[in-house]
Formats: C-alpha cells, structure tokens, sequence
C-alpha cells in the first residue's frame, strides 16, 4: 500500500482499476484548511496523463510495472515474435501494442517488453539504434547552408531527414524516440 503522501515520481500505483504513475506531484500545505498532493498523473496502459488532487491519507494499492528485456525475432503478418533470453520462450505480440518508435527496430533487437500482472500493453525499443541508409538522394555539391537536409529510407523501412552529405549505405544512429538523425556512426 501506498499514500498520497509518499507520492515520489515514477510512483506506480493502481486506481479504479487502472495502473497510474505519478508524473509530477506537489504537497500543498495552505495556512488555511487541510493539506492536500497535488499530481499529474499518467495511466501507464493508455497514456493518457490527467490533473488529479489527493488528501494525503488516501491509500492505493501498489502497481508493480515488469520489464523484461526480450529480443526481437521476426513478424509474421501483424503479429511480431519475441524471445526471452533466460528461457528461450518466444511470445507473438500483435502491432497494436507495439509503438510508432518501433519502425527503426530491425530483427535480433533487444527491447523492453512491457507488462502488468502478466498482460504485456507496451513495447520499448532501445533508445538509440544503428541503421544503414538504403535510398536517399545524392548530396549535391556546393549546398553548404546549414541545416540543410533531406529524406532517406532506412533498411527498416522508415524514413527520416538527414544532412545532405549522408550517401545511400551510410550507417547512422538514430534517437528513436524522436525519431532524428543524431550522428555517422
């Protein structure tokens, strides 16, 4: 059990049957009437973060979020195979619960399966990945301004913009959860 007033962020915990986590908290103490949480908190399934104030008394049960690193196999049609490392179990997961980030992933990537009371909502692909460029256009010479940049295709099928002297077989990093360029690699 958890109160209101041992709220810390990264809190998981569960309310009206949903797991919550605190994303910000406040404890309030007004010189008049009773003290009160102030929180914005996150429902870890859905995403949806909301505004919520607490009396610091209220009790929650504790939500204990897993995440196990798996590797990624292979998809077949829109179910996508992962394996667990320790014992070798693969599981399908279907792409809905897999993440828009999840376009820069490329088979035999390691990933955080995500899940509560053993139901897997999410999919957390490594922050950062290595991908070959298969099609962009040439750079053309003398286009020197800063900033310039332009669309490529990754070897997963993705695309996103890079600086102009970037060539077809490059290997760059990529920020996955913004989806940028960061460097050559």
């Amino acid at each position: 059990m958890v109160t209101a007033g041992d709220f810390r962020n990264g809190v998981t915990f569960e309310m009206d049957g949903q797991v919550m986590q605190i994303i910000e908290f406040q404890h309030v103490k007004p010189g008049k009437g009773a003290a009160f949480v102030r929180t914005k908190i996150k429902n870890v399934i859905t995403g949806a973060v909301i505004e919520k104030t607490f009396n610091p008394t209220e009790k929650f049960e504790n939500a204990y979020v897993e995440r196990k690193e798996m590797q990624y196999l292979y998809s077949d049609g829109d179910l996508y195979y992962f394996m667990d490392m320790e014992t070798y179990d693969q599981i399908p997961l279907n792409d809905d619960k897999l993440g828009d980030n999840f376009k820069f992933v490329k088979e035999n990537t390691l990933c955080k399966i995500v899940s509560y009371k053993g139901n897997v909502f999410a999919v957390e692909p490594p922050m950062f990945v290595e991908l070959e460029i298969s099609d962009t256009e040439p750079g053309v010479r003398g286009d020197t301004a800063t900033n310039v940049t332009k669309l490529a295709t990754l070897e997963t099928g993705a695309t996103i913009r890079v600086p102009v002297f970037i060539n077809t077989g490059d290997v760059v990093r990529i920020d996955t959860r913004t989806g940028e360029y960061l460097e050559r690699a």
